[in-house]
């Protein structure tokens, strides 16, 4: 687990490995890796830019995040979506186990769990996008023969030498066949979006469109079913047996901000997940607070669940903080 944060924890020191690592290929990565390879099919969703190996379970990586994204849109206008460092980090997993673990493409990857912690003025947007670099740690590396079957990392993500955010996530690997015996149902059905309430307005959970709301209005206070269109191009790039990780951390994020100020972005996530959230049946969000505040700070953290059909799908514990009167950067 990793610890949140305080603005004292994000040094300026820089890991002397990652620098010769990097020495002649910094000025080289002008495009982003193979789509494939992070299990994205639209190049525009990509991040990562390159990578080399410092020890057998240690790696830096190269990243970008644009100043402007239509799903990832800067919150308050000047600072960059926390969400992106989910996402950044979840791609982490797929690079690492198809280039340095030999995963084949097209073997299922299974989240077990993903956290990362960071500070609201650490994620203020400069004039350029944000050149990153990512120093990698697998903790626990777990292999059947020469085969890789669940991997668990540790993510730094550093700008200009400065500690932007942490991170750790857990998955397990599935080959083809495995999975498809064991969701040969949920292959042959069709997915479809749920569509069948009215979201709730953009405006209270930080966004502009309906198009990327992810929960349905209610009238019982912390509760919402969770809405999504299939058709939506960063939250369902492709379209799999069932609905991502992502859009459920998502409403996990929408459903802390609904109650809360404007300007305010969750700096801390530890979520867990417990099974496939499957397409077809309703998925019901279930936020309550855990603390108002915490260390005499704007902070509060509160804990997300998501139920379908009477079970437990995931569960996240989400710390926001208000990012402050930020000056805009240019």
């Amino acid at each position: 687990m990793i610890t949140t944060l305080e603005p004292t924890d994000f040094t300026t020191s820089t890991p002397a490995e990652h620098c010769a690592c990097h020495a002649q290929t910094d000025n080289k990565l002008a495009a982003t890796v193979p789509r494939a390879l992070v299990h994205r099919a639209a190049v525009a969703e990509v991040f990562l830019t390159g990578m080399c190996r410092i020890a057998d379970d240690r790696f830096h990586i190269k990243a970008q995040w644009p100043r402007g994204h239509s799903f990832f849109t800067p919150v308050a206008g000047t600072h960059y979506d926390p969400m992106l460092i989910a996402e950044t980090i979840r791609q982490v997993g797929a690079y690492l186990a198809h280039q340095a673990f030999e995963v084949p493409i097209g073997h299922q990857f299974l989240l077990w769990s993903l956290e990362y912690s960071t500070v609201p003025e650490q994620l203020v947007i400069g004039g350029a996008p944000a050149d990153l670099d990512l120093i990698v740690t697998c903790p626990e590396i777990r292999r059947r023969g020469s085969r890789l079957t669940a991997l668990t990392y540790e993510v730094v993500i550093r700008q200009d030498e400065r500690v932007v955010a942490t991170g750790r996530v857990g998955y397990t690997v599935t080959s083809p066949a495995v999975y498809e015996r064991l969701r040969a149902k949920q292959l042959a059905t069709e997915p479809e979006s749920v569509l069948g309430s009215a979201p709730v307005a953009p405006a209270e959970v930080g966004r502009f469109s309906p198009f990327d709301v992810v929960l349905s209005a209610s009238s019982a206070p912390g509760v919402w079913e969770l809405r999504y269109d299939i058709r939506h191009p960063v939250l369902f790039d492709h379209v799999g047996d069932h609905v991502p990780g992502m859009v459920l951390l998502e409403a996990a994020r929408q459903a802390v901000t609904i109650d809360a100020e404007a300007g305010v972005m969750p700096v801390s996530v530890m979520s867990t997940y417990q099974r496939y959230a499957e397409f077809g049946t309703p998925l019901w969000i279930h936020a309550e607070p855990v603390s108002a505040e915490l260390g005499g700070t704007a902070a509060r953290s509160v804990r997300v669940t998501g139920f379908q059909d009477g079970e437990r799908v995931f569960e996240a514990v989400v710390v926001t903080e208000p990012v402050g009167s930020v000056p805009p950067p240019y």
